[in-house]
């Protein structure tokens, strides 16, 4: 399968601190990805060096098939930034009109029929929208560059429940209708379920789990049992993660195969499951006074 942006030990460093190393990813085309992992392990980073606006320190990065550097590969790659970035002073029609000079292949039918359709005015200014109207905005300037990839970091993140809702409609609208690879940073694990079909868990700049969503749930499973030691599990059962009492284990494992023990009540697991399993996985021990939520699971 042709990949939308390929890492190999990919780094990044800022003075003596590094925000992304030893990276290694390899991200299908043709998906919603959704990629997910706690403060510090180096997504935006990562989303950045995608789109050009950072250059890497070690390693190497492919977008698209080459180097995301140069005018004509970052006019394939549309970007929508954290904080949905737009100009306060201008107005709606003034950042339409900005995005046609800035891009060679802007579709200025699309970005007139999606302002309509959102009943946004043409002559108002950025700084007096809603949250959700600014962000809805940055989606339009970002799908009407007509790029071959999306790329999002947490564009929701400080939207309220109905406007995630209704910015996350109109991208999974938008995919479909024109056929978009898409890359997804979130730390709503909500979000992810509902609009992507592919999961990359990222931590400590390293790939702990990847996959379509739907093969990753099937393959996955919790246990739970009497207390047993996991290396007494099949060959084939990787543990995940493990919880034991006195007299009960709980196991969440990646099985190659049907769980055939009699002794175990299987169970299904949601993406939150997987997430916070892996996470967890890797995470090194916190202090509990400094520790805070990495994940926000919100409905």
């Amino acid at each position: 399968m042709t990949a939308v942006l390929q890492a190999q030990d990919l780094g990044k460093k800022y003075g003596r601190r590094w925000a992304l190393r030893d990276c290694t990813i390899d991200i299908p085309a043709g998906h919603v990805v959704g990629l997910v992992g706690p403060n510090g392990a180096g997504k935006t980073t990562l989303l950045k060096l995608a789109c050009g606006q950072l250059a890497p320190t070690s390693g190497r990065i492919s977008v698209l098939g080459g180097p995301p550097t140069g005018q004509a590969q970052l006019a394939r790659v549309g970007f929508v930034a954290q904080d949905t970035p737009t100009y306060t002073g201008l107005t709606v029609d003034e950042h339409l009109r900005l995005g046609a000079r800035l891009n060679p292949g802007w579709d200025a039918a699309l970005a007139r029929e999606r302002i309509d359709r959102l009943g946004l005015d043409p002559g108002r200014r950025a700084g007096r929208l809603s949250g959700g109207e600014r962000a809805q905005l940055a989606l339009t300037l970002g799908l009407a560059k007509r790029p071959e990839l999306l790329v999002l970091d947490e564009p929701v993140a400080a939207l309220d429940p109905l406007a995630r809702r209704e910015f996350l409609r109109g991208l999974m609208e938008a995919t479909a209708e024109h056929e978009l690879s898409v890359l997804l940073s979130s730390h709503l694990v909500s979000d992810l379920e509902r609009t992507c079909d592919y999961l990359i868990v990222l931590v400590d700049s390293r790939v702990r789990l990847a996959g379509e969503v739907d093969e990753l749930l099937a393959t996955h499973h919790r246990l739970t049992g009497p207390r047993r030691d996991p290396g007494r599990l099949p060959a084939d059962q990787h543990v995940v993660s493990a919880r034991h009492t006195d007299r009960q284990s709980t196991f969440l494992v990646r099985a190659g195969g049907p769980i055939l023990d009699p002794a175990w009540t299987v169970g299904r697991l949601t993406m939150e499951d997987l997430v916070l399993a892996y996470m967890e996985q890797a995470a090194p021990a916190v202090p509990a006074a400094r520790r805070r939520p990495a994940l926000a699971v919100v409905r």
